[in-house]
């Protein structure tokens, strides 16, 4: 099983060939391809590892989609003090198909 790991903005992502993985939002279309470099990628038994990133080792993907992730509840509460503040938030997220993973 062929896997790579990639760092997409402060995040460090596992990839499989074929798999869809959500990201925090980029700002390519949708449809359009992607590359980013790969940190780690390993191959059956051959384990690659970059200082950062590997030299001539690329993921490539296509943007599947833009959209907003679940909620989350943000609550604040003093007891005894009658203070209670609820608030929620939806990240916007990217889903990227990965194509192909280069080595």
């Amino acid at each position: 099983m062929k896997f790579a790991i990639l760092e997409i903005g402060s995040h460090q992502i596992r990839a499989e060939e074929g798999s869809v993985i959500t990201v925090n939002r980029l700002p390519q279309k949708e449809g359009e391809k992607i590359e980013f470099p790969a940190m780690l990628i390993s191959d059956n038994d051959e384990v690659h590892v970059g200082t950062p990133v590997l030299e001539d080792a690329s993921v490539k993907g296509t943007v599947l989609s833009h959209e907003r992730g679940s909620k989350t509840l943000v609550f604040k509460y003093k007891p005894k003090k009658r203070y209670r503040r609820k608030q929620g938030h939806r990240q916007e997220i990217t889903r990227v198909k990965i194509d192909k993973i280069s080595a």
